[in-house]
């Protein structure tokens, strides 16, 4: 396992690389919220989806450069998303990552235009994609290759959107406020506030790569697996886990008064539904063409990850 975590923490200073590229300058009348910005973009964390992202494409044979603006456009959007997510109107949490929020260093107006900067700035990087070289002395190869482009992009509008992300943002603040979920809205919630990101993550992996609808709904249904056990770990660890291991107070979900699979199922079932989700994704994963070890291991490392 330590093993696991030194490869993955070099992956994820590569991706830092690739993420810092397209970072903008903190410079001009609106400084304060570039600063804002790359702050929280910078703050850390596993890059799990632009990690994934990668190692799907390269699983399915992608080797091109058009990949690293999506790369990068996801990890805006999961930052943006934890930079909302952590103001006083939602969660109210004053540190991520072992440090302080957005919103706790810049104020509350700036944590909003913050996360709205990014979101922003994702669409600008995304859409470089069109604009790197590709075989100019082969037209039609070059006509197939912005149409995944174009559908990769589309997947992650989707995906980040009313029907993806916000969509079960909106579904957790309305089942908070009612101090009652059940499993069917619970589930909704994970899909789409958790997965979703991942779903598009791996996706646009397989799109990018020339993968066809089968392999691409597979990814889907992979992604899914990985993102409901990744959330459900993450509300055992919320129980289990302690500020040192997390970064973060634990008990949050509790202060907020949040259900989750732990509080509706218990410790027990929810550790097994954790195993269940992965042994699926995993077997998913050993289906696929092109060799799928490494992503494997990723896939149950990042599961049953302690922190």
């Amino acid at each position: 396992m330590e093993h696991m975590q030194e490869i993955i923490e070099q992956k994820a200073e590569e991706v830092e690389q690739i993420i810092r590229r397209w970072l903008p300058e903190e410079k001009g009348m609106q400084h304060t919220v570039l600063e804002a910005m790359n702050y929280s973009i910078l703050a850390g964390g596993k890059r799990l989806r632009p990690i994934l992202m990668y190692e799907v494409y390269r699983m399915l044979g992608g080797n091109g450069r058009e990949i690293q603006p999506l790369m990068a456009a996801v990890e805006m959007i999961h930052t943006y998303s934890l930079v909302h997510d952590d103001l006083p109107a939602m969660d109210n949490d004053e540190y991520r990552r072992g440090r302080k929020t957005t919103h706790t260093v810049y104020g509350e107006a700036m944590g909003i235009l913050a996360g709205d900067g990014l979101l922003n700035l994702a669409w600008e990087t995304a859409m470089k994609a069109f604009f790197l070289e590709g075989p100019k002395d082969k037209p039609e190869e070059e006509a197939a290759r912005m149409r995944r482009i174009a559908t990769a992009v589309e997947v992650l509008a989707r995906k980040a959107g009313v029907y993806g992300m916000i969509g079960g943002q909106t579904a957790d603040i309305e089942a908070e406020q009612a101090q009652q979920t059940d499993m069917e809205q619970l589930l909704f919630i994970h899909e789409h506030k958790t997965a979703a990101l991942i779903q598009a993550s791996m996706m646009i992996g397989a799109i990018l790569a020339g993968a066809d609808e089968e392999q691409i709904s597979r990814m889907e249904k992979c992604a899914y697996d990985i993102g409901i056990a990744f959330q459900i770990q993450d509300d055992i660890l919320d129980v289990t886990g302690s500020m040192e291991e997390l970064g973060k107070p634990i008990g949050s979900d509790e202060r907020n008064h949040k259900q989750t699979y732990v509080t509706i199922r218990g410790l027990e079932d929810s550790t097994a539904e954790v195993k269940r989700l992965s042994g699926e994704a995993i077997e998913i994963l050993s289906s696929m063409d092109g060799d799928s070890s490494f992503l494997q291991v990723l896939a149950e490392y990042l599961i049953h990850r302690r922190k």
